[in-house]
């Protein structure tokens, strides 16, 4: 799911018709009649197949959303991202913040039979930091005290922050307070591993469901490491069985939207993705379910390659000659925001008034239209740099969503004095190559939030982060970043204020041009209940779903 440049593919291409991630308002489905059906089975349809079931290394959202489903952490995320206690049950915190105590349940067991226990979590936390095991979710761990010296190899994973104090106590010692901290615990590569397991099989751990350990409310079973189909069963060794409705999940890979919709209309399907066509016929239908929230889509200017773009002027001016909400209502179509700022709506709230963190850090110049004074911004602009005529090339991924918000971006771009933009549609891999090398000069970018803070949005436009593409940087900007995470980060009031002074600068300083919330539209059974999605970490909770008469 990563939000981790997983952008595009979290907000739009990797959704799991009952799949993953990105982020704000939680929403459950809702059945009618209360009463149970016989048959607690739902047919699901996921975007992509599953690469891997190791802990250490699922990177994508389909496999990170089966983990989710198949394994229990300390936590799990509730409506609205409510923490529940899920292994943990209760959790001790220092006073400065550092050093968390967790008290296990000792009732969970692996399928194998044999108990789940703090070691379990120490293993897995110190086999994802080990630099050998080449994870890609490790950075999230980055809090943990060591962590940067386990990883550079300077120090053996055995030295990470995390120890077991008894076999139903962990503690964990961090570097440095991370207010955001337990958000990430449930999160599936903070989830346990059973050793022996991982020992067996070897490199092929994870590769088939028969070689992987399940302490989670299911199974999966029928996946050999290819197919396009596979079950998600209920696990009789689970802590909270009695609390699982369902019996079975049946998943098939289903890429094409007018595929899934129409194995949804011939009931093989209780849940499927729409794209923006089908959602503008489809709005008046009851099974149609919209989750905005947690992803924004945006367009990054590298201001290291491209002398105009250092200028102030020109950066506001390609900004405001863009029409957000048109490109949302009118292109889109498909329940897509425009966009506040660079943090999500529906992401975070101010800790005192509980207002969302996008309205409380909204800056109008930074994502309003008006053409008459771009036009004026970028005369001057490119006056103010010598430049006579801007001829830029637009970057981005070559799916079709993608390709209509190039060439909508594209036509808004060219209304402008002297600039011309090409539009450079490239695969995916090749395209985020070149965007993490600074190859390009403009690029459309996406960012799905792995937790539901806005430092996890705004530490992106730090100086010198490796998915700030665009070379942006200023002082006071990174002065407010380094205050929410150093002096304030205990202090929730002010760290937000922190979080929305830097949303703020990078705003009036136009660091980037966010374009639109990606909208997440699918149809869904009205005969299945209990379905929860939050808009970041995991959005998809699907272990209390039900199936009604």
């Amino acid at each position: 799911m990563k939000g981790k440049q997983f952008g595009i593919l979290m907000g739009l291409a990797l959704l799991v018709a009952g799949g993953l991630a990105a982020c704000g308002k939680s929403t459950s489905s809702t059945g009618n009649s209360g009463q149970l059906a016989a048959k607690q089975v739902v047919k699901l349809s996921a975007k992509s197949e599953v690469t891997t079931l190791d802990v250490s290394k699922a990177a994508d959202s389909t496999s990170l959303t089966m983990l989710y489903h198949t394994q229990e952490g300390l936590y799990r995320l509730g409506k609205k991202e409510k923490l529940i206690n899920a292994m943990a049950t209760k959790t001790t915190v220092s006073k400065d913040g550092k050093t968390y105590v967790f008290k296990l349940r000792s009732n969970n067991r692996w399928n194998d039979g044999r108990a789940v226990t703090a070691k379990d979590y120490v293993y897995s936390w110190q086999r994802t930091v080990n630099p050998k095991t080449a994870s890609e979710y490790a950075y999230l761990m980055a809090g943990i005290k060591n962590y940067d010296q386990v990883q550079s190899g300077k120090l053996a994973p055995n030295q990470l922050g995390v120890k077991a104090l008894n076999k139903n106590t962990l503690q964990v010692t961090l570097s440095k307070p991370v207010a955001y901290f337990k958000l990430l615990l449930a999160f599936p590569t903070f989830f346990p591993q059973e050793q022996s397991v991982v020992d067996r099989y070897g490199s092929d751990y994870g590769h088939t469901s028969g070689k992987t350990a399940y302490d989670g409310p299911f199974v999966m079973t029928k996946w050999q490491g290819t197919n396009q189909n596979w079950e998600l069963v209920k696990n009789t060794h689970f802590w909270d069985k009695k609390n699982i409705t369902l019996q079975k999940m049946n998943f098939q890979v289903v890429a094409d939207p007018s595929t899934g919709l129409s194995l949804f209309q011939k009931k093989d399907l209780d849940a499927t993705m729409l794209d923006g066509t089908q959602v503008a016929n489809l709005k008046n239908n009851p099974s149609l379910k919209t989750f905005v929230g947690g992803t924004t889509y945006y367009m990054q200017m590298n201001q290291k390659k491209v002398k105009a773009l250092r200028n102030l002027k020109v950066r506001q001016a390609l900004s405001m000659a863009i029409d957000k909400q048109q490109l949302a209502k009118s292109v889109l179509r498909d329940g897509s925001k425009a966009p506040l700022g660079f943090v999500s709506q529906n992401l975070s709230r101010n800790p005192k008034t509980k207002k969302d963190f996008a309205t409380d850090a909204y800056v109008k110049s930074g994502v309003t239209y008006d053409l008459p004074q771009a036009k004026k911004l970028m005369k001057a602009g490119l006056k103010a740099t010598g430049t006579r005529k801007l001829n830029l090339t637009l970057m981005a991924d070559d799916i079709s969503v993608t390709k209509t918000v190039a060439q909508y971006v594209q036509a808004e771009l060219q209304k402008l004095p002297n600039v011309k933009v090409t539009i450079n549609s490239l695969p995916y891999k090749t395209r985020l190559s070149r965007s993490n090398s600074g190859n390009f000069e403009l690029v459309l970018s996406s960012w799905g939030a792995d937790f539901a803070d806005p430092i996890n949005f705004l530490s992106l436009m730090s100086t010198g982060n490796t998915n700030n593409n665009g070379d942006f940087s200023d002082a006071q900007y990174d002065a407010a970043i380094k205050r929410s995470e150093n002096q304030d980060a205990n202090d929730p009031t002010a760290r937000y204020n922190d979080l929305v002074t830097a949303e703020k600068r990078l705003m009036t300083q136009q660091g980037v041009v966010p374009l639109y919330q990606p909208a997440t539209a699918e149809m869904w059974n009205s005969k299945v209940s209990g379905y929860v999605w939050n808009p970041a970490g995991m959005s998809r909770g699907y272990q209390w779903m039900k199936v009604e008469k």
